[in-house]
């Protein structure tokens, strides 16, 4: 079979755009998205993942398997579970992690967890759904409508009270290397905010002030994660494909005045923020 990185190596020259429409034929051959089936989802409410009571059914979710390179630079099988509107993207997202050599650390459904974050966290574990409240809150989190990506939790640690006496870092362990965030080490989301932004994750918790959630993506506002889980998969997945074509058309926007992308130009994080914060809904 031929490596993602084989077919694709010719790929990521040129202008932006068509960078992504010949991404959309290369992607790596084991990658697939299948909706979550019913001993799936017995095993997640089984273990705690998933309730009666979550907002998004599992009929309304889709397992995305995908492969990653490691930090020892082995290619390696994972899967996210994420709400079925979002999971073309998602898949197309670690797609082109891998393509970047992006390192992961692994990726696996919250079941193999118990749907316990915080073992989640100390593995170091990539991961999507979740049906959980808010951190620190009485509202679902974002994780329970699978809008949302947690990335390598020990490098982008989740913080709160950050600089005071009573700070707290989860995972632990990343208290030691990673609450400095320059300059970026491997592994850190400074470095694929723009691929995330790039496929509709328009949020980073990074840019919090409380609580900071380095390792935390998420597509929008609760309303808009609503109406897309409210929407019939198609119409839902339209929607969602129209929302990352208004974000890409604002941060790569090639005209007379502004030259094609080029991958040895500095990339340009204010515009990007800018579109970010203007079209996020």
């Amino acid at each position: 079979m031929t490596s993602f990185t084989a077919r694709c190596a010719g790929q990521a020259a040129g202008p932006f755009l068509a960078m992504l429409a010949a991404l959309a034929w290369c992607l790596p051959a084991h990658a697939d998205i299948v909706p979550v089936s019913a001993a799936q989802c017995a095993d997640m409410k089984a273990r705690h993942v998933i309730t009666p009571a979550n907002p998004v059914p599992c009929a309304r979710l889709a397992s995305v398997s995908f492969d990653y390179t490691d930090f020892d630079g082995v290619t390696r099988n994972g899967s996210v579970v994420v709400l079925d509107a979002v999971a073309p993207q998602v898949e197309s997202l670690f797609g082109e992690l891998l393509l970047r050599s992006v390192p992961i650390a692994g990726a696996s459904p919250l079941e193999h967890f118990d749907g316990d974050d915080a073992a989640s966290m100390a593995a170091n574990n990539t991961s999507a759904f979740n049906g959980r409240p808010m951190t620190g809150g009485g509202s679902w989190s974002k994780h329970a409508y699978g809008a949302a990506i947690d990335i390598n939790p020990l490098q982008n640690p989740y913080v709160t009270q950050a600089g005071t006496a009573r700070q707290e870092v989860l995972p632990p362990a990343a208290a030691a290397d990673y609450l400095q965030r320059a300059p970026v080490k491997a592994g850190m989301a400074e470095d694929v905010v723009s691929v995330f932004y790039d496929h509709g994750f328009l949020i980073w918790g990074g840019n919090w002030k409380q609580p900071i959630d380095y390792q935390h993506f998420e597509i929008g506002s609760r309303d808009f994660i609503r109406k897309l889980a409210t929407l019939p998969k198609p119409q839902a997945r339209a929607e969602f494909e129209r929302y990352v074509a208004r974000y890409r058309s604002c941060a790569h926007k090639t005209g007379p005045a502004t030259p094609a992308a080029d991958d040895d130009a500095p990339e340009d994080t204010a515009l990007r923020d800018s579109c970010a914060a203007r079209l996020r809904r």
